[in-house]
C-alpha cells in the first residue's frame, strides 16, 4: 500500500456530536440511505482519545542493514481509541487533519475528515468487546474512521495503532521490510496492555483483531498464522530479527495475541511472491476468519492474497468476500475534499470503479455480523453470513408489491436476494464460506 498519513491534529468543528450533517459533509461512519442493514450506526455516542505506549527496548529495525547489528530503544506507539459514550448537549465533534504523499514531484497534499467523535467524552457501559485495528502501509487510523467510530456506535471499544512505518519512497528494502516485524509485534503488546490499563470498559475474553494490506499480514500473523522461516522476508529485516519470531523458535508467542476470538483481514498482505506464512502456519489460525478483498487488486494480487489465506485456513472456520473487478483501495474513507485535484490523490482512498462508500457500507454490514456472532454471541448474526447463493448476482427476491422500495431482503425460504440488502443492491459479489477441517 503506497499511503503515507501524518495524524498531526483534532480540532473542534461546529455542531453537536450526533446532528446529521449535509451530504457533503456527512462522516464516513454514518452509512447512505442504500447500505445493507447491519451498516447502520449503533444507538451510543461516539469518544475518542488517544494514548502514547512505550514498548521498551525494541529492534531499531529502520535503522540498520540485514548484516549489521541493531541497536534496541524504545519504541513509542500512539494509539487512538474511539468507545462508547454519553456525550452532553451541544458536545461539538472532532475534526481529523492529516497529509498524503503528492505525485513526485510534487509536496505532500494535506485534507482533513469530519468525523462525529467527540475528545474525551464521558465513558458508558462495561465489558465492551475490544477491537484493535491495524492500518494499511505507512498511513494511520484516522483514514479509516468509516469502521472505528460505527463499531464504537455499536458497543466496541476499537484501538487504532499508528505503526510508525518508514517511507516506502526513500528506504532501502531491508528498512522497507521492518514491517514484516514490527506490525505483529506492535498488535501483540497493544492489545496485551490494553486488556490490562482498559479495566471494566472491556472484556479482556473479547478481543477481534481488523488489519488492512500490511495490517492485514500483521492480524494474521498476530492472530495465530506462524511465520515460515524460509519464507521471502527472513533475510531482509535486519538483524535476523524476524527469523527469530518465526515458527519453532523461542520467540514465536511474542507476535500472537492469546485468546483472539475473530480477525477481519481486508486485502491482505504476505502472500507475493512466496507466502510468509506456507501451508502450515496458514493452519494455525483457529479464530474465525473474515477475508475481503477485489479480485483485481494491483497492489495484493487476490490469487496469492485473500484466496490463498482462505484455501490455506483449514482450521479456521472463514468466509472469504470478493468485490468483482475492485482494486486495493477497499478500506479507507471516501476522499475528502482536498484529495479531489488529482487522479494521484484520488487514487488513495477510491476505486476506479466501485463508489467508495459503498464499499464501506458493504464491509460495515458484513464485519458487524461477524463480530456479534463471536464476540456477542449473537447466533442470529449468522443468517447475514451463510447467504443462499455465493454469487450475489444470483439472488431473487419477489417482493409483494405493497413493499416499500428500500425494504431489506428478508432471508428465509424461497428468498436468495442475500438477507439485509436491498432490490437490485446486492451486486457485484462473492461471498464463500468455509468450515473448519478436523484433524486425522
Amino acid at each position: 500500500m503506497r499511503i503515507t498519513f501524518s495524524f498531526l491534529a483534532l480540532l473542534a468543528v461546529a455542531g453537536p456530536a450526533m446532528a446529521q450533517p449535509n451530504s457533503s459533509a456527512r462522516p464516513p461512519s454514518v452509512p447512505g440511505v442504500d447500505a445493507p442493514q447491519l451498516a447502520a450506526m449503533g444507538p451510543s455516542g461516539v469518544a475518542f482519545r488517544t494514548l502514547t505506549l512505550v514498548h521498551r527496548a525494541q529492534p531499531m529495525l529502520e535503522a540498520g542493514d540485514p548484516k549489521a547489528a541493531i541497536p534496541l530503544h524504545d519504541r513509542k506507539l500512539v494509539v487512538d481509541i474511539w468507545y462508547p459514550a454519553t456525550l452532553s448537549r451541544g458536545a461539538r465533534p472532532v475534526t481529523y487533519h492529516g497529509t498524503l504523499f503528492g505525485e513526485p514531484p510534487r509536496p505532500p497534499v494535506g485534507f482533513t475528515q469530519v468525523g462525529l467523535a467527540v475528545l474525551g467524552a464521558t465513558p458508558v457501559g462495561r465489558g465492551h468487546p475490544l477491537v484493535i485495528l491495524s492500518h494499511g502501509y505507512s498511513n494511520a487510523p484516522a483514514v479509516m474512521i468509516w469502521l472505528t467510530e460505527n463499531l464504537a456506535s455499536k458497543g466496541y471499544v476499537v484501538a487504532g495503532i499508528h505503526h510508525q512505518d518508514p517511507d516506502p519512497y526513500i528506504v532501502p528494502a531491508g528498512v522497507r521490510a521492518a514491517p514484516n516485524y514490527n506490525r505483529p509485534r506492535d498488535i501483540a503488546f497493544v492489545a496485551a496492555r490494553l486488556r490490562a490499563m482498559l479495566g471494566s470498559q472491556i472484556d479482556p475474553a473479547q478481543v477481534a483483531l481488523i488489519g488492512y494490506s500490511q495490517g492485514g499480514y500483521g492480524v494474521l500473523t498476530a492472530g495465530g498464522a506462524s511465520l515460515d522461516p524460509t519464507g521471502p522476508n527472513m533475510p531482509l529485516v535486519a538483524g535476523g530479527w524476524l527469523s527469530k519470531v518465526a515458527r519453532g523458535q523461542p520467540g514465536a508467542g511474542e507476535i500472537v495475541v492469546p485468546g483472539v476470538k475473530a480477525i477481519v483481514a481486508l486485502a491482505p498482505a504476505g502472500g507475493l511472491p512466496t507466502s510468509a506464512w506456507g501451508a502450515a502456519g496458514l493452519a494455525a489460525i483457529r479464530a474465525p476468519l473474515l477475508l475481503i478483498q477485489g479480485d483485481a487488486d494491483p497492489v495484493v494480487d487476490y490469487r496469492t492474497g485473500a484466496l490463498a489465506v482462505f484455501a490455506g485456513a483449514v482450521h479456521s472456520d472463514r468466509y472469504l468476500l470478493t468485490y468483482r473487478q475492485a482494486g486495493h483501495a477497499i478500506a479507507l474513507n471516501p476522499a475528502p475534499t482536498e484529495m479531489h485535484g488529482s487522479v494521484w490523490d484520488m487514487d488513495w482512498f477510491e476505486d476506479p470503479i466501485w463508489r467508495q462508500d459503498r464499499i464501506n457500507a458493504i464491509n460495515l454490514h458484513f464485519i458487524t455480523a461477524f463480530l456479534d456472532l463471536h464476540l456477542r454471541a449473537k447466533a442470529d448474526m449468522a443468517t447475514y453470513l451463510d447467504v443462499p447463493v455465493a454469487n450475489s448476482d444470483d439472488g431473487v427476491w419477489n417482493a409483494p408489491a405493497m413493499t416499500a422500495w428500500s425494504a431489506f431482503s428478508p432471508g428465509g425460504a424461497g428468498v436468495t436476494l442475500w438477507k439485509g440488502f436491498q432490490r437490485r443492491h446486492a451486486r457485484g459479489m462473492i461471498l464463500r464460506h468455509a468450515g473448519v477441517m478436523l484433524d486425522d
